[in-house]
């Protein structure tokens, strides 16, 4: 059994997947299909979202040009998008739509509310692959 199906189907007081409702900071139902049940692959993937996204996040922070700023969060987006972050990948998409306010006053609230998406992402992931 997947990471995404024991989850799903043990029903651990997570709220109803993405597509029910938004509650679930990833998508347990897109995560299986991205990794077509692999359960090896589903940990990995979450592993390295959660050790690249905060990476990501210190790049929004530190970006002083629009490209570095429209780099960071378009990788970001790309890569929840992947897990099914949704929230995390609205998130970076609206950071990516503002990159005129990289190295501005305006970024730091904008890459608050990223980080505060991405921080929300990883406690879910860290508690999931503790119970697997």
């Amino acid at each position: 059994m997947t990471i995404a199906a024991k989850a799903l189907t043990e029903d651990r007081a997570i709220g109803p997947a993405e597509e029910d409702g938004g509650h679930r900071p990833v998508d347990l139902v897109h995560l299986a299909r991205y990794t077509m049940g692999n359960r090896d692959l589903e940990r990995e993937v979450l592993t390295l979202f959660a050790r690249q996204s905060d990476i990501y996040v210190a790049r929004l922070r530190e970006a002083r040009n629009a490209k570095a700023w429209v780099e960071a969060a378009h990788t970001l987006k790309g890569s929840a998008r992947g897990i099914g972050a949704w929230r995390v990948a609205d998130a970076a998409e609206r950071a990516e739509r503002r990159a005129a306010e990289a190295g501005g006053a305006g970024c730091r609230k904008v890459a608050d509310a990223v980080s505060e998406r991405v921080a929300e992402a990883n406690r879910f992931i860290e508690d999931l692959l503790a119970s697997a």
